[in-house]
């Protein structure tokens, strides 16, 4: 079935599943995002866009900027950002305290809260502000020079930060941050309240599925090996302690957030996003991620 196809048929399955799954209401300003919103795009390796639903409507890409932040980060460091943060999946949720105790303060990997603020103090020793930095990284991604993080979200998402204060200082007694707490919850909380569409974060994807360069400049931003290594990162850990049913059910690199987005890629050929807020019981959209099982179902195309 063709791409165009596939979403129309896409937009039809979810109906009924929109207005399910629960919307991430610890983060008070997100509460009242209404769940019964489903948008999904593909934006080609050529510039074509395909879209669907609600597709244009900005929402704030919450862990999906974990994706980026770590695109940062080993552009800074390189291999050497293994040192500090590990490449394995956590089997507990993306909160979790657990492991951090028992493995010395290093956290399992960085999609993890644990791994991104780690991943944000690197980026925190790098920039003078580097959740300005993130931005900037995705108005060139997106080709939106326009974008940026939602304040009044930063801000709710800060003051109800608890517990990853609580991991961060955790973090720290081991002597693993470089930077003040407060500092890296400032940053990661920034961060995580960046407001794109389906079609933007799409587009964004297309460094990872061109192998490290940007298709509408041709800047290369990482090597294919680094590019690789991210890909290989978001199949194994990006959909939190789901990530082994996502990729038996999808079958596509891919990254989620609380905010009801996921990013994914088809390598060589396009970037694909899907939002629907309604949440399952590990975080991840409910809607979002039926549609991407059915189009690579319906058009025959993953990884695999």
């Amino acid at each position: 079935m063709h791409d165009r196809q596939a979403l129309d048929a896409i937009y039809a399955h979810v109906q009924p599943l929109l207005g399910q799954g629960r919307v991430a209401d610890y983060i008070p300003e997100l509460a009242h995002v209404p769940r019964e919103q489903f948008g999904m795009a593909i934006v080609k390796l050529d510039g074509e866009v395909l879209q669907v639903g609600a597709a244009e409507q900005r929402f704030s890409i919450q862990s999906i900027s974990k994706l980026f932040a770590l695109v940062l980060a080993l552009q800074s460091e390189g291999e050497a950002l293994w040192q500090r943060v590990g490449r394995e999946p956590s089997g507990t949720p993306f909160n979790s305290l657990v492991q951090l105790e028992a493995e010395g303060g290093k956290p399992r990997n960085p999609f993890i809260n644990a791994g991104a603020l780690v991943v944000t103090d690197v980026l925190c020793s790098r920039f003078a502000t580097p959740e300005n930095a993130l931005v900037g990284l995705m108005r060139r991604l997106s080709g939106n020079a326009a974008l940026d993080y939602n304040l009044k979200v930063a801000q709710s998402e800060r003051r109800h930060s608890d517990r990853n204060a609580a991991m961060a200082h955790f973090i720290a007694s081991f002597g693993r941050l470089a930077n003040p707490v407060d500092r890296v919850l400032d940053a990661y909380c920034s961060q995580c309240s960046i407001e794109m569409n389906c079609v933007e974060l799409a587009r964004a994807a297309l460094l990872l599925a061109q192998h490290g360069s940007v298709p509408h400049s041709g800047e290369r931003l990482l090597t294919p090996s680094l590019a690789k290594r991210i890909s290989a990162l978001m199949l194994t850990c990006g959909t939190y302690d789901a990530a082994g049913d996502f990729a038996f059910r999808v079958g596509l690199p891919a990254k989620s957030g609380v905010g009801g987005g996921i990013v994914a890629l088809i390598p060589g050929r396009c970037g694909i996003c899907v939002w629907s807020p309604g949440l399952d019981e590990t975080g991840n959209s409910l809607a979002g991620t039926a549609a991407l099982e059915m189009f690579t179902t319906l058009t025959e195309r993953s990884i695999f």
